[in-house]
């Protein structure tokens, strides 16, 4: 038998066992991690070498219907980050939403100040400074 054919037996037994349920070297998962650590052989050997066999564990597991643990933890990665994005995102757009608003207040501002500073440069302002500005003027 050659080293080739040993591995590939390995795998197919390594196979059985993890879908019976029986494991002896692995957690029992139903993913080429646990496959290969099952067989007895590299990661490598089931995704350059033994390509079929990879694709044959993952048809069988899929027969079954059972989903694999690496397919359901990354579903679940997705899911999260899906959430965190969305979050990201909710910030800018309330920020840019916020804009519009933001410069009528400064344009409305903008224009009542220069209303104030036009009566306060009359003769007779109507309008009283709070504090009075540092300035060469006296007071009346």
């Amino acid at each position: 038998m050659t080293p080739a054919t040993d591995e590939r037996n390995r795998i197919r037994a390594a196979m059985d066992r993890i879908l019976d349920g029986s494991p002896e070297r692995s957690n029992g998962a139903l993913t080429i991690v646990a496959l290969a650590q099952e067989a007895g052989v590299p990661r490598n050997a089931l995704t350059q070498r033994h390509q079929d066999l990879r694709n044959e564990f993952y048809e069988r597991v899929k027969e079954r219907g059972v989903t694999p643990d690496v397919e359901i933890r990354l579903r679940e990665t997705i899911v999260k980050l899906e959430e965190t994005i969305a979050n990201k995102n909710k910030e800018p757009r309330q920020l840019r939403a916020d804009v519009p608003s933001l410069v009528r207040v400064v344009n409305q501002l903008t224009l009542e100040n220069q209303e104030l500073r036009r009566q306060l440069a009359l003769p007779e302002p109507t309008v009283i400074p709070l504090q009075e500005r540092r300035s060469t003027r006296t007071r009346p």
